[in-house]
């Protein structure tokens, strides 16, 4: 029965980490034969988890979604991990899940075993959270378009782009990206034969899936530096660029992840960082308290120029 028991842990580990697995690999990687992987499945499919099979050759076995959801393996790591990132969620860009994750938090802590316990309280009393203003995001959204990743499936989604104009987008979605403000989608875009990075908030629909692709060769091993690099210009309608009179490691240290930064020699940074409008880069870099020059846009100049007329006449001078 012990014996059992284990195996049956191992299976369900094994299906939570993967996709979907073939029965020979399944028995494979547990030592048993595909009749013992077989009759474990039907074990578990008791007990409450909804295993799919599909037949054929490459067919295989997946945990798929059911009426109700089954309890998860978890490693101390992973406890540790889902906690921590529950008691936070609620400061971060996903919107309407900040109460759910406080009945989740909560359940997870009645549960997590005395020697976790300690490590857990340390880790919430050493991290805080300040408010954001990142771009929400429907939870629903992030979900659909992991799935899309994981199956290396065609998706469609209504799409408006910074100017207002909104298209229709059939893609291969490869990775989505995390900035602290916002997600991004980095996909292969089918109707331009190219790259194309799209921010999560701006899609006016649920993705649906399509067909299943052929991956292929990405555009850039370390796909965050891509993306971090790329949207200082194509999702924003501002590309601002300026000189700080300052050295790139004091620079860093107070601009955010944002902003993309250059060393223009032992005492000038080139910050370039994309804006919706030109209000934010205007406040943010009066907050840096550094000497700066504007390189460009053009509207940019325009309106620093104005606002300084306004804060000039503001003070009475």
């Amino acid at each position: 029965m012990i014996q059992t028991s284990a195996r049956l842990l191992q299976l369900l580990s094994l299906l939570q980490v993967r996709r979907e697995w073939t029965g020979a690999a399944l028995a494979d990687r547990m030592g048993v034969t595909e009749r013992t992987v077989r009759r474990d499945i039907d074990k578990l499919r008791n007990l409450g988890y909804p295993i799919h099979a599909s037949p054929g050759i490459t067919g295989g076995y997946q945990l798929g979604a059911g009426a109700q959801l089954p309890p998860l393996l978890l490693d101390d790591n992973e406890a540790l991990a889902v906690a921590l990132g529950l008691n936070s969620v609620a400061a971060g860009p996903v919107a309407g899940i900040g109460e759910a994750s406080v009945r989740a938090l909560a359940k997870l802590e009645q549960v997590l075993p005395a020697r976790l316990r300690p490590k857990f309280a340390m880790l919430k009393a050493a991290v805080t959270t300040l408010p954001s203003n990142a771009a929400s995001v429907d939870p629903q959204q992030l979900t659909a378009l992991s799935a899309a990743i994981s199956d290396r499936r065609y998706i469609t989604f209504d799409y408006v782009k910074s100017d207002g104009d909104a298209a229709r987008r059939l893609v291969e979605p490869y990775r989505l990206v995390d900035t602290g403000r916002r997600w991004y989608l980095v996909a292969w875009d089918v109707d331009r034969t190219d790259w194309r990075i799209f921010r999560a908030d701006r899609m006016a629909s649920l993705p649906t899936e399509r067909k299943k692709y052929e991956p292929r060769p990405l555009p850039a091993e370390d796909l965050a530096a891509y993306v971090q690099q790329s949207i200082t210009r194509s999702p924003y309608r501002f590309d601002v660029v300026v000189r700080l009179r300052a050295p790139l490691t004091d620079v860093a240290a107070v601009a955010g992840p944002h902003a993309s930064l250059t060393a223009e020699g032992p005492q000038s940074t080139i910050l370039r960082a994309g804006w919706d409008n030109l209000a934010a880069p205007a406040a943010h870099l009066a907050a840096l308290d550094m000497d700066f020059e504007i390189i460009g846009p053009a509207e940019f100049k325009s309106f620093a120029l104005d606002l300084s007329r306004r804060l000039v006449a503001a003070a009475g001078m």
